[in-house]
């Protein structure tokens, strides 16, 4: 059947090739245009913008203005950088622009490409959103590419962390907006928390481009952001309850390494009781006894933290704080922090200051936050894996643009050791063999242990290397574009999303950022040209070697990451190499490899130092990983789905706020929210058909005194002869009525519409913030009816279906009685605009529960104070140094030799 589709494949093509063709008439129109527009003045180049944008406003479509601005793009970006589009990237932009994935390999020019469907689509004026998975690359990028897009008329925006409304705000005014996942989502949720629209940043949701799609979309998606706010403090119940796990025996208890959970056993309750209560925690009831929810939950994670959780491995004690090493890239996640309690378990375990916990103010999950754009694009240079998944959640399809030039570099077959000693000295003795030729190696680890490990194993052999620690994005750039310099040896963890290419011999720019800063002139030109011919000689010499030779030192779960890695070396047809080595005790072959494996090899007699090499390991491990890809898009897809029911409800509760902002006048809607009250007491104290004496009297006037805050003669009006329950609600709403226009009177009616839209506002926000935690506790709860043989999603939509109604019955009945009670004192009171409460940033795993921002990290505390002293002994307050600059903790050295030193 292969060598059929195969064949089949050659006589009509493939179809990637199918979909390839149809850009092509488009690639040779641009193509005829170039001389014509090569012909034109600069400024006659610049006022192609203002024509574009005129024949839009006559009806034009963008798809007619392609090739025309296209070839002004690419002539602009000749121009203004030196760099012209090639034919590949032109079919790039045009994947981009028609809403789709554009997968083009590492070196290929993405960030090029960008600018080509960013200036097309920014032309109607709604904005272009370009998202960058970390600051340093937003920044650089609106930088770089911003020259570009300035030259031809055009507004471009950042938005960075720390930046105050107002930056923001004027950033996403900007024709095309540069900005991180992160940063884009949290704008969004804290702009549904103003009370006033020109109090929002943002201004919609017209067309993105995503950088590095799958990392965003695949890897971070099932991963929600989170705004809270702080709780009480409970961290005396962490330490006392994290004093009972470590006596515990190994039978008390199961660990499932593949979903991280743990669990009690029959006995290790019982056991946990006893310690419980010899600690004076449990004091009535069993351990899980309803009034003991909290101690089981506190019990759980303080078992996770001891026995799934290993010090640097998932996480590492650093001044004071647990901070968490991210299982994807290897990096310090300085800042970030576990949700529902596990991080304080942690801090209780390493007897750290325990930081409190926080209440869910806002959230959304990255699936449900790019779902809103009109229009969403990606490229990266793996996402063929994931496209099943890229398509069934996105609606997105992947495209393969192929190459400038053909791929040279040679994939060579796995090497499978018995022991990640024997494996980690093969490669010593490889690096070795590759110093000797001049051959620059680049090694990807999974983590910084294992990174730490092998750093260990090449001192020993006194073999000079770089360690990547992924502590700074700016100094991890600086490293990587140097990493392709002959004999260089660089380990790092995996390389998704740094953004900087690796160039055989050298980068320019960054050379002359460190070397050639504060130099003008005929100094500067001097300096550019001694770099640029030490960078030929050194990348001839690499070439010679055979290019960028890439290891790595296990296979990742997703094939994705692996293939991330390998496409580092070759870029532009440029020679290269790679190969992985693998051992018996990698996670991948432990968790998901066969146990029989090790005997099978000694079996085989498989030697002290010996590997096993052959295609059909690959393929056997490449099916391994298929099949966790598999799960791991079940598990995204199932929490999608139950997102979908919070999604559907955010949308209304935010749409509705919207709609309040833009009103000047709320009155109507809340005399319609206060009849609706008065109906439904009505209803519930007196049932239709039902005779007088069957009336609840009592029950009446106590929800009218509660809700309405009035004193009425209802004892009289319900003993009136022949009185319905129609007069009686028709009175109530007369006598509600008449007690707020008294109020109106009394201070006016501009005061009054503010006050009711405020407390409108306000009280909206109190009972979504409460919802939000129901509906987390409801989560957690239906999962166990899956063992009553109930399907937990259907239990989940029905009953948040049921609270979402009581959350707008409570929220017509809270602001009808705030309303109704409010009182006011002679003097008219000054409304000014509410400030919102104080938040913080989480971006929480639902299955780890790891939370990768909080009080100090990458978007970490937004309410924190805008003016911090400078001190130097905290670099944290030192702000932006340049390389060159004398560092400011006094030592006299240069800050690129200090405190700014690459490790």
């Amino acid at each position: 059947m292969a060598s059929l589709g195969a064949l089949a494949r050659r006589i009509f093509g493939s179809a990637n090739d199918r979909k390839l063709k149809a850009f092509q008439a488009n690639v040779a129109a641009i193509n005829d245009l170039e001389e014509a527009t090569q012909a034109l003045s600069d400024l006659a180049l610049q006022e192609k913008t203002v024509e574009f944008r005129e024949r839009l406003g006559q009806g034009e479509a963008l798809d007619d203005l392609l090739p025309e601005a296209f070839a002004v793009i690419r002539e602009a970006a000749r121009r203004v950088l030196g760099q012209r589009h090639y034919d590949v990237q032109l079919i790039g932009g045009m994947v981009l622009h028609s809403g789709r994935i554009s997968e083009m390999k590492t070196g290929e020019g993405k960030t090029l490409v960008s600018t080509l469907a960013a200036y097309l689509n920014a032309l109607p004026g709604k904005g272009v959103h370009i998202v960058t998975v970390n600051d340093y690359l937003a920044k650089r990028d609106a930088a770089w590419m911003g020259q570009i897009y300035e030259f031809l008329g055009l507004k471009v925006g950042c938005v960075l962390h720390g930046m105050n409304d107002d930056e923001r705000r004027a950033a996403y005014a900007a024709d095309i907006t540069y900005g991180t996942n992160n940063e884009l989502g949290f704008d969004y949720l804290r702009d549904n928390m103003k009370y006033q629209l020109k109090a929002m940043v943002q201004r919609g949701h017209h067309f993105a481009i995503v950088d590095e799609v799958d990392s965003i979309l695949i890897d971070e998606a099932r991963t929600p952001l989170i705004i809270s706010g702080p709780l009480e403090d409970k961290s005396e119940l962490y330490t006392a309850v994290d004093k009972v796990i470590p006596d515990l025996p190994e039978e008390a208890y199961e660990l499932d390494e593949k979903a991280r959970t743990a669990s009690f056993t029959d006995e290790g309750t019982e056991m946990m009781e006893e310690l419980l209560q010899k600690a004076e925690l449990l004091t009535e009831g069993g351990l899980y006894d309803i009034e003991n929810v909290s101690l089981v939950h506190h019990a759980n994670n303080a078992l996770r933290a001891h026995k799934l959780f290993q010090k640097d491995r998932d996480y590492i004690v650093k001044s004071g704080k647990v901070i968490i090493i991210d299982e994807f890239t290897g990096r310090m996640m300085e800042g970030r922090r576990y949700s529902d309690g596990l991080h304080q378990a942690l801090e209780a375990k390493e007897a750290v200051p325990i930081q409190p916990e926080n209440q869910t103010l806002a959230s959304i999950t990255f699936q449900n936050y790019f779902r809103l754009y009109d229009k969403l694009a990606g490229m990266t240079g793996t996402a063929l894996t994931e496209a099943e998944e890229f398509m069934d959640i996105y609606g997105l399809e992947v495209v393969e643009v192929p190459t400038n030039r053909p791929i040279a570099r040679k994939d060579e077959d796995d090497e499978v050791y018995r022991s990640a000693r024997e494996k980690f000295e093969a490669i010593v003795e490889e690096i070795e063999d590759c110093m000797e030729r001049g051959q620059p190696v680049l090694v990807g680890t999974t983590s910084i242990e294992k990174s730490e490990t092998l750093s260990e194993f090449l001192k020993k052999k006194r073999i000079k290397h770089n360690v990547l620690n992924a502590r700074y994005h700016e100094q991890e750039a600086l490293i990587i574009a140097q990493a392709g310099v002959p004999s260089g040896v660089t380990i790092a963890t995996n390389m998704a999303g740094r953004g900087t290419d690796i160039q055989l011999g050298g980068n320019l720019e960054m050379r002359l950022e460190d070397e050639a800063e504060g130099l003008e002139g005929e100094a500067f030109e001097k300096k550019k040209a001694e770099i640029l011919a030490d960078i030929e000689v050194k990348r001839q010499q690499a070439l010679e070697a055979g290019g960028l030779y890439v290891i790595g030192t296990e296979r990742h779960e997703s094939r994705r990451i692996d293939n991330q890695l390998r496409g580092r070396s070759g870029r532009q047809g440029d020679p290269g190499r790679s190969k992985f080595y693998l051992s018996l005790e990698d996670d991948l072959m432990r968790i998901f490899g066969t146990d029989r494996m090790d005997g099978m090899l000694q079996k085989l007699g498989l030697q002290e130092g010996e590997a096993i090499v052959h295609p059909w390991i690959n393929k056997a491990l490449e099916k391994a990983q298929a099949k966790v890809e598999a799960r791991n898009f079940d598990i995204r897809k199932n929490l999608l789905k139950f997102d979908d029911v919070m999604n559907d409800q955010r949308k209304v509760i935010f749409e509705q706020r919207i709609e309040l902002m833009r009103m000047d006048d709320v009155s109507e809607t809340v005399t319609d929210m206060r009849h609706d009250v008065v109906d439904n007491i009505v209803r519930e104290r007196i049932p239709e058909k039902a005779y007088a004496e069957q009336w609840d009297v009592d029950g009446l006037e106590e929800d009218v005194t509660r809700l309405l805050g009035l004193e009425l003669p209802l004892r009289d009006w319900t003993s009136e002869e022949g009185i319905a329950d129609e007069e009686i609600r028709e009175r109530l709403y007369h006598a509600a009525d008449a007690h707020m226009a008294q109020k109106v009177t009394q201070v006016g009616p501009e005061i009054m519409r503010q006050v009711e839209k405020s407390v409108l506002l306000q009280l909206i926000d109190t009972r979504w913030r409460e919802h939000l935690q129901m509906l987390d506790h409801l989560r957690q709860a239906v999962g166990l009816r899956g063992y009553g043989q109930r399907d937990p999603l259907n239990e989940y939509r029905t009953e948040a279906f049921a609270l979402f109604e009581s959350l707008l019955t409570r929220l017509r009945e809270d602001v009808t009685e705030q309303l109704m009670k409010v009182q006011f004192v002679s003097e008219p009171p000054r409304l000014e605009e509410e400030q919102l409460p104080e938040m913080h940033a989480h971006h929480v795993d639902p299955l780890t529960g790891r939370d990768e921002l909080a009080d100090d990290g990458d978007t970490a505390t937004l309410a924190r104070p805008k003016d911090v002293a400078f001190d130097a002994k905290d670099p944290r307050t030192w702000g932006k140094i340049s390389r060159n600059a004398p560092c400011p903790c006094g030592s006299g050295k240069k800050y690129k030799h200090c405190h700014g030193a690459v490790n």
